[in-house]
């Protein structure tokens, strides 16, 4: 397990080929995105210079899956993220960014936890594999991180209004799921 805590290191070679060093063969950039969805970190250097070129590939990762019609970043943000790099707020924007994906993280989860807590809920057909790829998609989004982003810190909450916030919302959920349940019944009838 502890091979795991390690990030997985890719060297570019001169060619410009890619080589996991763990498993002693080439890869891809689709190889490479389906560790990072697995959760694995990954660290890619180039072999002559040792500089590293993590963040060159994974923006090219994302390039090329936008390119694909595999959008996720709307053309606003694009735009925004362009002009940051010519403004002061270009300084807030990596915090921002990270806290955003931490806090999306977060809120998930525990959407994912709440719902499991409904006992109708999770038995319905099909649950586990929707909980699994939520999960999933997490762990894609923010890449595995588990006490948030590099550099950063989580932003101060108030966990007792959290907590009842989330409860009162569990109750609406369970309200609601009752008031189905009962028109189904009375539908049934």
């Amino acid at each position: 397990m502890a091979e795991d805590k390690k990030p997985l290191l890719i060297k570019r070679y001169a060619s410009r080929r890619l080589y996991n060093t763990e498993t002693s063969d080439y890869v891809t950039l689709e190889d490479i995105a389906g560790f990072i969805r697995e959760g694995r970190e990954v660290q890619i250097v180039d072999l002559k210079s040792g500089d590293d070129l993590t963040r060159q590939y994974l923006l090219q990762i994302i390039a090329e899956h936008e390119s694909r019609g595999e959008t996720m970043l709307p053309v606003n943000v694009l735009t925004d993220l362009v002009r940051s790099y010519t403004t002061q707020a270009g300084s807030v924007v990596p915090q921002f960014l990270a806290m955003s994906f931490d806090m999306l993280r977060d809120s998930q989860s525990k959407m994912m936890e709440n719902m499991a807590k409904v006992t109708p809920m999770a038995k319905l057909p099909g649950f586990e594999a929707m909980q699994a790829q939520q999960e999933a998609f997490l762990k894609a989004m923010t890449g595995g991180f588990k006490g948030g982003w590099p550099g950063t810190s989580a932003p101060a909450r108030d966990d007792d209004e959290t907590d009842k916030n989330e409860e009162a919302g569990l109750d609406e959920i369970k309200r609601q799921l009752q008031d189905l349940q009962t028109k189904l019944s009375k539908m049934g009838k």
